[in-house]
């Protein structure tokens, strides 16, 4: 087996390890303190609000909750104390009782690093964070930078505690080494502790902008958020980590020289004197949340079991009520006989409009309701509306509208949070240009919310009675999934965008370049996958999610294959985006010697297994035995395996044959080897395009176009090239040089 293979199955195994943690664990003191504040007579959530915004593990448990309870908040609105006091008493109880608590540590685990090491760190880049986003310019909201900061490591919490012995070897190694703790993550695990943490923030739903803070944190956020404001929480959380390891509060587990704060503070319109007065500031208020903690507790393991004695009784007590109003909670699924049809309308090249029409043609069928209008939020920077008026089965015309002048087109009311207006207060523009007769007295108007947001609004005439609560409870769960999937059609209209200039810059890369990662056209390739994902994960996390839940209650075979095929699609989108990741940011190559028979021995290999046969016809031709190359050899097995199984898809029959030769060139200092086919060929224009990402010359339903691409790169990363010579029906011949040191 490759060592490719092999590292594929270890990055596997540990993601696998972490995402099947249902929380973080808390410290014995911190628990102590919890549930002290559980006995409380007039316990109410906010009563725990300081503890749990001191504690990552709390923090990210309720804000997984808030998720459950489709609490939604912009990001210029959010805190985490506000929206405690949202949540139901009993729902915050039992989310925080479900934090596990951290054992006590073996002795040589804790002389590497300790539980509260991690946790102060986490705490001082959660401070230095809120008092950086107070001064930099524009404005940040200082509560959404404080949680950002505290939960920037707990991909390195989730390894601690699902691998501490594991964890206990990597901390040793780079403190041994001075380098930081990602690179020995990588070395030993495939991957790091920032894409661990992105992964569980993706699991537990946290805001997309503490999601990217965890994920982009050790990246070059400066150059990133020039074009991607939502990364400005990331370069914030880089600049906070930067101060706390330089004022040595606490251990993050890299060992390296700190990233110079002076440019990212300068980035941020932060001056040196307020960059002073930070770091001087900081010990303090860490001192202060640690008391909050209890991290100053003489025996926390001794006073967490005491108090645990003397909550179980009361908990006890609480459990019958509790287990009533949980059930009264279930999610209501009366309607997704509607929501199953609209979902199943939909294909995936659908425009928003097109969506749009859908969903308000089967809302006034469904609801039987009067005349409907849907229209959705403008774009940046434009006056016109698209819109959709539904007055009856064969009566649904689009329709461009201009936004009102002296007022916003979605109710300022309703653009964050769900509600459902009497539209005779808000639509005078639109009767204006619309000529349609609504009755008055009778619409409503609602916002189509995605991620807190509202895409668009929705306004129909309601002609029969039903109370505030009723509404609110029938149409809250329909109007979501459908701002969820306008959502993810105006993010596909984007992602094109994307691809589009994607393309340009992979024309611009030359082939023989031997350093293509210090490249500022793969420094905007990288910025602009990261782009991709933030816009695409979110709304496909809401799609199958909803999907999933529906499918988990629906009885009928036909409606559960269809949501089952939602799913299967949505992860289909986030494996692309994967893709497009792994092109942009590939693994960096761990050369060494290896002959050139073994490296095209696995090629084929690898290749059988991906065609699913026993036999293919390669024929193998090296020109000195024992020939080696100074290369990664799982990167040109796998690039070399692509070659292989595009020059197999030529063929009609699929086994070839290809002949393979190999031979030093006229330096000594490269192997030349050349693969070639008799199989269809390429014309001009197809062979140009070749190596570009996601291109393909086969009709609809081929496969992506990634695999020369990928070989393309993956070779150029290991210093070496790659070119095409091909005839239409007269084969294809695809030419690698390697170096041999």
């Amino acid at each position: 087996m490759s060592q490719r293979v092999a590292d594929t199955a270890v990055v596997h195994k540990v993601e696998l390890v972490i995402l099947r943690l249902d929380s973080l664990s808390t410290l014995p003191c911190v628990a102590a303190r919890f549930l002290s504040q559980l006995l409380q007579p007039q316990f109410s959530p906010s009563t725990l609000a300081e503890t749990i915004e001191s504690d990552p593990a709390l923090t990210a448990k309720v804000l997984s909750l808030m998720h459950q309870q489709h609490l939604s908040f912009s990001d210029e609105e959010f805190s985490l104390r506000q929206l405690l006091d949202k949540l139901p008493v009993h729902l915050v109880r039992d989310a925080v009782l479900s934090v596990k608590v951290l054992q006590a540590q073996d002795d040589d685990e804790k002389k590497v690093l300790s539980r509260e090491e991690l946790l102060l760190h986490s705490l001082a880049v959660a401070c230095c964070a809120k008092d950086i986003a107070e001064i930099a310019s524009p404005k940040i909201n200082s509560r959404l930078a404080y949680s950002a900061g505290l939960l920037h490591n707990i991909g390195n919490l989730a390894l601690h505690q699902a691998m501490p012995k594991s964890f206990a070897r990597i901390v040793e190694e780079a403190k041994s080494r001075n380098v930081s703790i990602c690179d020995i993550e990588r070395k030993l695990l495939g991957t790091d502790y920032t894409i661990l943490g992105k992964r569980l923030a993706q699991k537990w739903h946290f805001p997309g902008e503490i999601a990217l803070a965890i994920w982009l944190h050790h990246s070059d956020t400066c150059l990133i958020s020039q074009t991607m404001p939502e990364a400005r929480i990331a370069q914030i959380v880089q600049l906070a980590d930067s101060i706390a390891r330089q004022c040595s509060i606490g251990q993050s587990g890299s060992f390296d020289a700190p990233v110079p704060a002076e440019q990212i503070a300068q980035s941020l319109a932060i001056t040196p004197e307020q960059l002073q007065q930070i770091r001087h500031n900081l010990p303090g208020t860490v001192a202060q949340k640690s008391k909050v903690l209890g991290l100053d507790l003489p025996k926390p393991q001794a006073s967490y079991y005491d108090i645990v004695h003397t909550t179980a009784a009361q908990l006890a007590r609480d459990n019958t009520k509790l287990s009533l109003e949980n059930r009264r909670l279930q999610t209501s699924l009366s309607h997704s006989d509607f929501i199953t049809d609209f979902l199943s309308s939909i294909n995936s090249a659908a425009a928003a409009i097109e969506v749009a029409e859908s969903f308000a043609a089967r809302w006034q069928k469904f609801y039987q309701t009067g005349p409907v209008c849907l229209y959705l939020a403008p774009s940046a920077g434009s006056e016109v509306l698209e819109s959709v008026v539904v007055e009856g089965p064969s009566q649904i015309k689009m329709v461009y509208l201009n936004a009102p002048a002296d007022s916003p087109p979605i109710p300022k009311v309703i653009q964050n949070n769900f509600a459902i207006l009497n539209a005779q207060d808000y639509i005078d523009w639109l009767s204006e240009q619309l000529d349609v007769d609504f009755e008055l007295n009778q619409t409503k108007i609602m916002p189509l919310l995605s991620n807190g947001k509202a895409i668009g609004a929705i306004v129909f005439e309601f002609r029969y009675p039903a109370s505030s609560e009723q509404l609110q409870e029938r149409f809250k769960a329909v109007t979501s999934i459908a701002g969820a999937i306008l959502d993810m059609a105006s993010v596909s209209a984007k992602q094109q965008r994307f691809a589009e200039r994607f393309a340009q810059l992979i024309a611009k890369l030359k082939t023989t370049q031997r350093q293509p990662t210090s490249d500022s056209s793969l420094n905007a390739l990288a910025e602009m996958a990261a782009g991709a994902a933030h816009e695409l994960n979110n709304p496909l996390s809401v799609i199958s999610g909803r999907a999933q839940i529906l499918a988990e209650t629906e009885t009928d075979p036909e409606k559960k294959q269809i949501l089952k095929q939602i799913q299967e699609n949505t992860n289909e989108i986030s494996y692309i985006v994967d893709e497009l990741m792994a092109f942009a940011r590939p693994q960096q190559p761990r050369p060494a010697q290896t002959s050139i028979e073994q490296i095209l021995d696995e090629a084929i290999q690898m290749t059988a297994q991906k065609q699913n046969t026993e036999q293919l016809d390669v024929q193998i031709n090296v020109a000195e035995a024992g020939e080696k190359v100074f290369v990664d050899s799982a990167q040109i097995v796998s690039a070399i395996a692509n070659i292989f199984s595009k020059s197999l898809e030529s063929y009609s029959g699929g086994i070839g044959p290809i002949k393979v030769t190999a031979d030093a060139d006229e330096s000594g200092d490269f192997v030349k080897l050349a693969i070639s086919d008799l199989g269809c060929g390429m014309d001009q224009q197809t062979q140009q395009r070749a190596t570009q990402p996601f291109f393909s010359a086969r009709p609809a339903g081929r496969k992506r176009g990634m695999g020369l691409a990928h070989a393309a790169r993956l070779i150029q990363l290991n210093n070496g090239s790659l070119s095409i010579t091909s005839q239409p029906g007269s084969g294809t011949t695809v030419t690698i040089f390697l170096p041999c040191k």
